[in-house]
């Protein structure tokens, strides 16, 4: 290893044990939260979860049904799957599995 990709590393390990200990040493635990913060950890788990949803539907093509079927049953597995039993690994595994399955035999 020379020393280029040895100061990448500690670039990269310096960068993420700051960004992991930043909450911490802004907020500690005597210390209130202030209500942006709060207000933004109610809310931008949900807005993460739309924009990953766009992200992965983002090219579908409606030009055939063998094209957009596995998507569409796929996501409606996961959106039931969680409804029902409120297990996010869950419906993600069966999501994955059923559009893998479909994507196989569907298209």
């Amino acid at each position: 290893m020379n020393t280029r990709e040895i100061l990448v590393v500690l670039t990269a390990a310096l960068v993420t044990a700051a960004l992991r200990f930043a909450p911490f040493i802004l907020f500690p635990p005597g210390k209130k939260t202030p209500a942006i913060v709060l207000y933004l950890g109610r809310v931008l788990p949900y807005a993460v979860v739309g924009m990953l949803v766009v992200y992965c539907l983002r090219q579908v093509a409606f030009t055939a049904v063998g094209r957009w079927l596995p998507e569409a049953v796929s996501v409606a597995l996961v959106a039931l799957s969680y409804w029902y039993k409120r297990n996010s690994l869950l419906s993600i595994v069966a999501g994955t599995a059923c559009y893998m399955i479909l994507l196989r035999t569907v298209v």
